[in-house]
């Protein structure tokens, strides 16, 4: 019986592919198809269909259906513009069947809805997998991507190097914090190293623990570490919590960070306006003489 169906799905396929047609079209003004041009749209759904039939014929997925379905992915059509149009190709092709069939019953339409079952459903589930498996990748890319900038560390200077901290700091992050911290006080030859918090919106007493322990560790390699960006608020958070940041210095900017950081490093900022007005004052006298 099934082999029946198959023939007769596939002797009629024109006016099958006409009806699904007619069907995915009707549902394009109300999903976002509406903005492709009808070229891509028109000779997308003829390629699908004619995978469909070849798939059909052939009693399960092929090549051109995982190729076609990459396709898609980089193009970035949704999954469901697939198992929608598979959900329009069951209907359509029941309903062919029943309307072309005399013995119209419980047992009839049982075996037709069986068969149309075992050519959709295997589709349906390798696209699916297409799709999973490619959004785990872009998932695994994009965390790792995340992670590259959840912690970065900057060298600004010789022997001086800023990490920029932004977002909420969990478990997950402290310590890939300290990892890129310790790693890069020893790539770097890092003597200072400015903790900037400014973007840190809650500082509890688990941050404080996880940023007192980066510190604590910076200095049993033999380097400085600056706490910069402290508000008014968090100093106040800090203090009502009993938590103890005396061990390493702390600074209510950046700048202010990086001034002390010049210090420790046996450097000076200079105004070069000011010396050259010195030195023009002490030209201007020796002319006058």
């Amino acid at each position: 019986m099934n082999r029946e169906f198959t023939s007769a799905v596939l002797d009629n396929s024109d006016a099958i592919v006409k009806m699904w047609l007619e069907e995915v079209s009707k549902n394009r003004e109300s999903d976002y198809t509406s903005t492709i041009s009808n070229e891509l749209f028109n000779n997308t759904n003829r390629e699908f269909v004619n995978i469909i039939f070849t798939s059909v014929e052939n009693e399960g997925t092929t090549k051109e259906l995982e190729s076609f379905s990459e396709r898609l992915i980089h193009l970035g059509w949704p999954l469901s513009y697939l198992t929608d149009g598979l959900q329009s190709f069951r209907r359509v092709t029941i309903n062919y069947l029943l309307n072309e069939s005399q013995e119209v019953n419980s047992e009839f339409f049982s075996k037709v809805t069986e068969a149309v079952d075992k050519w959709v459903d295997p589709i349906i589930n390798q696209l699916v997998n297409e799709y999973s498996g490619s959004w785990e990748n872009i998932v695994s890319l994009q965390r790792v991507a995340l992670q590259e900038l959840s912690a970065p560390l900057i060298p600004v200077m010789d022997n001086i190097t800023i990490m920029p901290l932004i977002g909420t700091i969990d478990t997950e992050r402290a310590k890939l914090i300290m990892e890129n911290l310790l790693d890069g006080v020893i790539k770097h030859n890092a003597e200072v190293v400015l903790i900037d918090i400014t973007g840190v919106p809650v500082v509890d007493t688990m941050v404080a623990h996880h940023i007192i322990q980066a510190a604590e560790a910076v200095r049993l390699i033999g380097s400085t570490c600056i706490l910069v960006g402290i508000r008014p608020e968090i100093a106040q958070t800090i203090v009502n919590l009993g938590i103890d940041l005396g061990k390493f210095p702390t600074k209510s900017s950046l700048r202010k960070g990086f001034q002390s950081a010049l210090e420790l490093t046996n450097r000076k900022i200079y105004d070069i306006n000011k010396n050259n007005e010195g030195i023009e004052k002490i030209l201007g006298s020796l002319d006058r003489e």
